[in-house]
């Protein structure tokens, strides 16, 4: 696995904003979230589990509606596999959400799930960043990086395994989504 010190590295060679840069940035942050979970106390790992799921949430749909339309267009078979990943990792995704963060089964599963997510983290940073650098110039990765931002600024917070790994569902229902579970997190954060 690689560590996140060695993404924040790569990241750093790149000009700030890049999506690419964004994106290492993105999986080091990952990366160090699952162990916060793995590490956290029976009083905070349900807490620590939701800001996992909420990233993750906002970091797929933004790479599925900015960066996988960008990758089809030079290698619709990588495309595809990442979309494959992500559509199975938020069926996952979901199910985890329905447990409790504390019990064994989300313990064993959490464990497989941080497998799976790190797998495909691997594979975009093998396959998927390194065309992106070779085919879209500079300006075009600022461009990229601002997209996915915004993306992830206005995306869902919660799985959605009916819209994942498909761009085009993510334009079309990412919006009425988001608006929800923003809505729900939102009466959640002051009813307890």
């Amino acid at each position: 696995m690689t560590e996140p010190a060695d993404l924040r590295a790569r990241a750093a060679e790149l000009p700030k904003g890049d999506v690419v840069a964004v994106l290492l940035e993105q999986h080091a942050r990952i990366r160090e979230m699952f162990q916060t979970v793995l590490s956290a106390g029976e009083e905070h790992k349900q807490h620590e589990f939701d800001r996992l799921r909420a990233f993750l949430a906002v970091h797929e749909t933004a790479e599925e509606m900015v960066l996988r339309p960008v990758t089809a267009r030079t290698d619709a078979d990588v495309a595809d596999a990442r979309n494959r990943e992500e559509a199975e990792s938020n069926v996952v995704l979901a199910e985890l959400e329905d447990l409790d963060a504390t019990s064994e089964e989300f313990g064993a599963r959490f464990t497989a799930f941080q497998e799976m997510v790190v797998g495909h983290a691997e594979a975009e940073e093998r396959e998927e960043l390194p065309r992106i650098l070779e085919t879209c110039d500079e300006p075009m990765r600022q461009v990229m990086g601002k997209a996915l931002l915004a993306a992830e600024a206005v995306g869902p917070t919660h799985p959605h395994p009916s819209t994942a790994g498909s761009p085009a569902a993510q334009w079309l229902a990412g919006p009425v989504a988001s608006l929800v579970d923003r809505a729900r997190d939102a009466v959640k954060a002051v009813t307890g």
